[in-house]
């Protein structure tokens, strides 16, 4: 007989949180414009405590927001199993030519005209979750 399966959200410590961020290169920049939530997909990379983002997005529609969100994830669609993670806080664009250059050599980006944007965002929360499996019944 089949033992079904249960999921459960186990939330993890921010250290770990920021481990796993630090571990991926793809993620979601999340923001308001005209009081819809935007979702687009991005890249990035952790340096200095730093989360610098490169999304195709106009600089403007991120430009005077006081906090952005990001949020990465890895999960199995088999099992449902993986983690999520999402770091939320103030950024700004990326102004200065020749720091822009080395990121966009660094970070690859979409085709999508000058809709091309690089940020750093500064986390101030940081929260995540492991995606986990029980067996229901285990030891009966």
């Amino acid at each position: 007989m089949t033992v079904p399966a249960d999921r459960r959200l186990i939330e993890v410590s921010g250290t770990e949180a920021l481990w796993l961020l630090e571990g991926s290169t793809q993620g979601r920049l999340i923001y308001l414009q005209r009081e819809t939530a935007m979702v687009r997909p991005a890249t990035h990379v952790m340096e200095y405590g730093r989360l610098v983002v490169r999304a195709p997005v106009q600089s403007a529609a991120v430009l005077g927001r006081s906090l952005l969100t990001y949020q990465v994830d890895e999960i199995s669609s088999p099992t449902g199993t993986g983690w999520t993670v999402t770091a939320h806080g103030p950024a700004d664009i990326i102004g200065n030519p020749d720091e822009a250059a080395h990121y966009r050599r660094t970070l690859s980006g979409w085709t999508h005209g000058p809709h091309d944007t690089l940020l750093r965002l500064h986390p101030q929360q940081v929260s995540g979750f492991r995606l986990a499996r029980t067996v229901s019944g285990a030891g009966r």
